[in-house]
């Protein structure tokens, strides 16, 4: 299961819809979704089990016609206020395309992983491994540097 949901670190977690053919949609917890990011667990199941991501039309529109991956990391600690907005935006993302995963990467326990990506505040999104937001940013503002990174 671990190379079906292309899980490369553990702990993890990946929500996906159960049923006689499970749908996976991208939504990943690297590390133990504690303190704050608890919420952003119990609010990733709901969501799939909703299947509204709440994210508007013209959001929803980007990417469902994306041609190419979009990986987004956010990386996170348990006593974070802010992170865990990060975190939903990016899971409501990876469940509007198949071609999108959105990851809470929680930095103390992946400092390695913190480290490559020059984590020295939380949240931080990466996009793509290149491109970098700071800060719990409004859907307008990622869907921006999204597309600077999709370019």
């Amino acid at each position: 299961m671990v190379e079906e949901y292309g899980i490369d670190k553990i702990p993890a977690l990946a929500i996906v819809k159960g049923g006689d053919e499970p749908q996976d949609f991208g939504i990943r917890f690297y590390g133990i979704p504690s303190g704050y990011e608890f919420k952003t667990l119990l609010d990733g199941i709901a969501m799939v089990s909703s299947g509204d991501s709440t994210l508007n039309e013209e959001t929803r529109s980007y990417l469902a016609a994306l041609t190419t991956p979009l990986h987004l990391q956010v990386f996170v600690t348990p006593t974070c206020p802010y992170c865990p907005g990060a975190v939903s935006l990016a899971h409501k993302m990876a469940m509007e395309s198949n071609l999108v995963t959105g990851d809470m990467v929680e930095a103390t326990e992946f400092p390695h992983v913190a480290n490559k990506y020059q984590v020295m505040g939380v949240p931080r999104t990466v996009i793509n491994e290149e491109t970098f937001l700071e800060g719990a940013a409004p859907e307008a503002m990622l869907m921006e540097r999204i597309r600077e990174a999709m370019a």
